[in-house]
């Protein structure tokens, strides 16, 4: 009965066809929205980037003949793991951006005490940044997020294949730029807002100088909190259309992380 015989060679090249392109995936899984959260758990993370790697490695290009206990491999493992880390936290980023919109919205209704735990990050937040990412969230899957994020990262192996370089000194200052990007996005989301509590703050200041002996912050507290809420309430028509804008630069700004433009 004929047996067949693999060389060392063959076997290292079979491995390493599943193995580099499982640490890209596994590490933008990692870092990725909704898929990265504490909600889920390590073991369905892993699982879930076995059998995506198992789909995409045939159609993936030639992988790099290396032995595995060399300093080269060691080189590419790292390479792997930051392009799919970069990728996933340009994202996390982004979503993000209405986290930080929640938390400024909350400040100045004077709800910053109003806190709760985000089990999707193991952090403390304001209410009002939990239903903002909740409505994110869904907005996310609903416009196929992390269907773009898989397309990316199986894109990226064209791009930028395994064993190369890897991520240059333009993608990872594109990442920096990303921290003043979601500040000022945040703060133009919430600037409406942010207008009219003005008004309203200024309003009291008014009264303060008028009728001296009214207590302002006593007066002025629930009042700030029913129209700040109101206008929350208001300004929930515009989150949809931003949201696409959010969703749109973000797209850009990761094909862009993954040379595909």
């Amino acid at each position: 009965m004929e047996t067949l015989a693999l060389s060392d060679d063959q076997l290292m090249r079979f491995l390493a066809q599943y193995l580099w392109p499982l640490f890209r995936i596994a590490a933008l899984f990692m870092a990725a929205p909704v898929i990265g959260a504490r909600t889920v758990t390590a073991r369905v993370r892993v699982l879930l980037a076995l059998f995506i790697t198992l789909l995409v490695a045939p159609m993936l290009p030639e992988p790099p003949a290396v032995d595995f206990l060399s300093l080269d491999a060691l080189m590419i493992i790292v390479t792997e793991v930051v392009i799919g880390l970069a990728l996933g936290f340009a994202f996390q980023v982004a979503m993000h951006i209405f986290v930080l919109s929640g938390q400024l919205v909350a400040m100045k209704m004077g709800l910053g005490f109003a806190s709760m735990n985000d089990p999707s990050n193991g952090i403390s937040v304001t209410v009002l940044s939990q239903f903002y990412l909740l409505l994110s969230t869904v907005l996310f899957l609903i416009f196929d997020g992390h269907l773009l994020i898989i397309n990316l990262i199986v894109a990226s192996f064209t791009s930028m294949p395994m064993g190369s370089e890897g991520l240059g000194a333009a993608e990872f200052i594109q990442i920096a730029s990303m921290g003043s990007w979601m500040f000022s996005a945040a703060l133009v989301f919430v600037l409406p807002l942010f207008t009219a509590l003005l008004v309203i703050n200024m309003a009291f200041g008014v009264m303060n100088r008028s009728a001296p002996q009214i207590n302002v912050f006593t007066v002025g507290f629930p009042i700030t909190l029913i129209f700040g809420l109101f206008f929350m309430w208001v300004s929930l028509v515009a989150f949809l259309p931003y949201f696409e804008q959010v969703f749109a630069d973000m797209s850009s700004i990761g094909r862009l992380l993954m040379r595909l433009n």
